[in-house]
């Protein structure tokens, strides 16, 4: 197969990768908003407490290891600010649609209190703040790690640059997400250390998990696109788009 040091082509799946990246960080976002389960057991005397967002949201860094692996860093770039823009609007759009007034039967069997409980935390400022501060300096993390390990590895041990990228980016979004949303009152703050250790628990094991899916995907997504980028002499400003 023919390395590639920049994107010489579009891609026939790159829409569709970048759309599946998209859902899945908009749809755990408000699953984190929604729920916070609670396994009933504990490890290491911590109960295992987690967010909703936190079964789906890995999948968020598999999905950002195959475009970074494929693509290389420029295209996941621009998808990490795509995924940001979606988010923005998501939470936007739930803000407002939280201030319009509910109609008589709605309001009845739901109503606006059950509303601001389960979907009201996606639009307030501490929850898109810990969102989109966790989101972007995790992504970002996770695919300049990602890139400069595959061009040191020379395309080699990409379990070793997938799991150990993810696990760092994964890490840093947990710890940043509810550290924030817990000064800003989203989560109690007893809560903390539970949610911090199952998040990053569970993450990762899924990440674990997932590694015989990422290696079908790469080598699928390599075979059909014809692309396999290194990311040589670039610089990995976050910035551009």
């Amino acid at each position: 197969m023919e390395n590639i040091s920049q994107e010489s082509k579009q891609g026939r799946y790159r829409d569709l990768v970048t759309a599946l990246f998209v859902v899945v960080i908009v749809a755990s976002n408000i699953a984190s908003s929604a729920k916070v389960v609670d396994l009933r057991f504990s490890i290491l005397g911590i109960d295992l407490i987690f967010d909703g967002g936190t079964l789906l949201f890995p999948f968020a860094y598999i999905i950002g290891a195959l475009i970074t692996e494929v693509y290389g860093f420029r295209v996941m770039r621009r998808t990490i600010w795509i995924g940001f823009i979606c988010l923005g609007i998501a939470a936007l759009s739930l803000f407002i649609l939280g201030l319009l007034p509910g109609e008589e039967l709605w309001e009845s069997y739901a109503g606006q209190e059950a509303y601001d409980a389960i979907l009201g935390g996606m639009s307030t400022g501490g929850i898109v703040l810990a969102s989109l501060s966790a989101y972007l300096f995790g992504k970002f993390f996770d695919s300049i790690i990602h890139s400069r390990l595959k061009v040191l590895t020379k395309g080699r041990l990409l379990w070793f640059r997938a799991l150990g990228s993810s696990v760092i980016g994964q890490l840093l979004d947990s710890f940043i997400f509810i550290s924030i949303a817990t000064l800003a009152g989203i989560f109690p703050g007893e809560l903390f250390f539970a949610l911090v250790f199952t998040n990053c628990l569970l993450k990762v094991l899924i990440e674990v998990i997932a590694t015989p899916l990422t290696y079908l995907s790469v080598s699928f997504l390599k075979k059909a696109e014809g692309l396999d980028v290194y990311d040589r002499d670039i610089k990995y400003n976050p910035f551009k788009f």
